[in-house]
């Protein structure tokens, strides 16, 4: 399989790194031209929770690639999907496949612009950050399922499980938008954390019931898409939805195992954090959360939560509102307004 990574940063870096230490030779694409110097002269170093090394790699620009693609990890931010998608068109062929190695939906972009045929989806579940040029950290291990949007077990998809398989497990499945459907709602409460300058495990064990409504939100608009959410990483979203069917004992002890693994995990605050307290740029709040709020809108779903807290993340991004306790509180008080008050779940 001739692999190319097209964004090099935690994701994409992070798996390139180990699989070229395993002596794989992928391509690993990036549009920051001083990580792309860094890593021709340097190699690429993961600096990880279990050990850190250094990987020799080949890595180039969009614009240096000339040969026909063959499989195409993409790992950039949701938001730059359709522009990375336009400078690799021209070097794909009826029968290369793009899989998405991404947060939120992004499949359904790629689908749309290359066709279903060459999609394939995945769930990438784990703990990375890119500190630096040539510099990853990589906080800890997770989960990586991989499947075809229409649920059929493919050769390809089983190939690329063997090709990955110096990383870690990938497992195959076919549900894989339950999966990414699952990660959105537990998404959607780590957007809620980037709110205020406290970790993410603070933040959730903090406010329980705020997280359980914020990923409800979400698995209602899957159950109207037809979807069977799954568990996942301490996140069992069985136990949040449907609300009729909450058990406060399990939820607690779920929320405490959620819990103890973010006090774990070396990446103490969540991407969207970095962004906007680190990076000062956009964050992909409209095409992750926002976009469920646009297909919950097909279904005559408010969203009340989602919907003030893709607000609020845009705030924080122009400057209109800093980052404090008191914007989550905001939040919470707007939960206790429209779905009433909740046990602590401790």
């Amino acid at each position: 399989m001739n692999l190319t990574i097209v964004g090099a940063g935690a994701i994409g870096g992070t798996i390139g790194a180990y699989l070229a230490r395993a002596g794989q030779t992928p391509r690993l694409v990036d549009k920051d031209e001083a990580h792309v110097e860094a890593m021709r002269e340097r190699g690429l170093t993961i600096q990880g929770f279990a050990e850190t090394f250094t990987a020799a790699v080949d890595a180039c620009t969009a614009r240096e690639l000339t040969d026909p693609l063959d499989t195409v990890l993409l790992a950039v931010k949701s938001q730059h999907t359709v522009d990375a998608l336009t400078q690799i068109a021209h070097l794909l062929t009826p029968d290369s496949t793009v899989v998405s190695f991404q947060n939120g939906l992004c499949e359904r972009m790629i689908a749309e612009t290359i066709g279903p045929e060459r999609t394939v989806g995945s769930f990438v579940n784990f703990s990375a950050d890119y500190l630096e040029p040539g510099l990853i950290t990589y906080g800890g291990y997770g989960s990586l399922y991989l499947g075809e949007l229409d649920g059929r077990t493919s050769d390809r998809v089983l190939a690329l499980r063997e090709v990955l398989s110096p990383w870690g497990t990938a497992t195959i499945t076919d549900n894989i938008w339950g999966y990414l459907w699952g990660k959105m709602g537990y998404g959607n409460m780590l957007f809620a954390t980037a709110l205020a300058d406290e970790t993410m495990a603070d933040v959730i064990d903090r406010y329980r019931a705020l997280m359980i409504e914020l990923a409800s939100e979400i698995y209602a608009v899957a159950a109207r898409e037809g979807i069977t959410i799954e568990p996942f990483d301490n996140v069992d979203p069985a136990l949040y939805f449907p609300p009729e069917n909450r058990r406060p004992d399990e939820l607690a002890q779920s929320f405490d195992e959620l819990v103890a693994r973010r006090h774990r995990d070396q990446k103490s605050k969540s991407g969207v954090w970095r962004d906007l307290a680190g990076r000062h740029r956009k964050t992909a709040v409209d095409q992750q959360i926002g976009l469920a709020v646009e297909i919950g809108a097909r279904y005559g779903l408010p969203m009340p939560l989602t919907r003030k807290l893709v607000e609020m993340i845009h705030e924080l991004e122009d400057d209109r509102r800093t980052m404090s306790w008191s914007n989550i509180d905001e939040l919470d008080a707007l939960r206790i307004a429209t779905y009433g008050e909740a046990p602590e779940y401790k």
